[in-house]
């Protein structure tokens, strides 16, 4: 009597998880911890203004306020003048309208990291740091402002802005052109705060070191529902 192997049973299929797309994007490895040491920087600044009337850096801050030439008449200011306010109140209306879009599409983690980031994030870093700095406004400046210099608040809201839309709109290839573009933008709300005499060189960098601070650290905490939402985009579930 012959017999005839019996064939092996086909493996078990194993359940595999949808391929994950670029946006929205992951944290950095390092977000943690380069998110809490540019938060700590901006903060000991902080406290070495406060308890230094004329800190180290003052000298650049004074050169690079002289080295600045115009009158609040000129072209010039008048872009600065756009910008200022784009980077005031009016400022809010573009994550609050990004905020929308992202949740007509069901997309309403990236919301909620848009609205921490680029509007929360504001209030709860900038505001306690102008407070413990209590720096002043350099002399005649061109718009209206108000008290505490440092950190810049406009800049903040511009670093905030670029890594939120970075975040939730774009892909990789797509956000190496958009952190140029940020790059420029930052640049130029930084140079319009400071032709303004609103806020000193310095005090604009700390903003965009405490923006980026910030956001990398909300980027690492929101990790887990951005995946998700990630996940979900990719096995188009997001309403479910």
């Amino acid at each position: 009597m012959q017999y005839f192997p019996t064939p092996a049973p086909a493996p078990t299929p194993v359940p595999t998880r949808p391929a994950r797309r670029p946006v929205p994007a992951a944290p950095p490895r390092h977000a943690l911890a380069c998110g809490a040491a540019l938060t700590l920087l901006s903060l000991l600044t902080g406290l070495l203004v406060r308890i230094d009337e004329r800190p180290f850096f003052q000298g650049l801050d004074d050169a690079w306020a002289a080295s600045l030439h115009g009158s609040p008449a000129d072209s010039a200011s008048g872009f600065a003048t756009a910008l200022d306010r784009l980077g005031g109140p009016l400022g809010t209306v573009v994550p609050l309208l990004l905020m929308g879009c992202l949740a007509t599409y069901g997309r309403w983690r990236s919301a909620l990291f848009v609205f921490t980031t680029a509007i929360l994030a504001n209030m709860l870093v900038v505001l306690p740091l102008k407070q413990l700095a209590d720096r002043p406004r350099p002399p005649h400046t061109w718009v209206l402002v108000n008290d505490g210099s440092y950190p810049s608040g406009q800049v903040f809201s511009a670093v905030a802005l670029v890594i939120a839309a970075a975040v939730v709109l774009f892909p990789p290839g797509g956000r190496r052109w958009w952190w140029l573009f940020g790059a420029g933008y930052t640049g130029a709300m930084m140079w319009s705060r400071t032709w303004q005499h609103a806020q000193w060189l310095s005090d604009t960098f700390a903003g965009a070191l405490a923006a980026a601070g910030a956001c990398l650290l909300l980027w690492r905490a929101f990790a887990p529902l951005l995946e998700t939402e990630a996940e979900r985009m990719a096995a188009d579930t997001l309403w479910l």
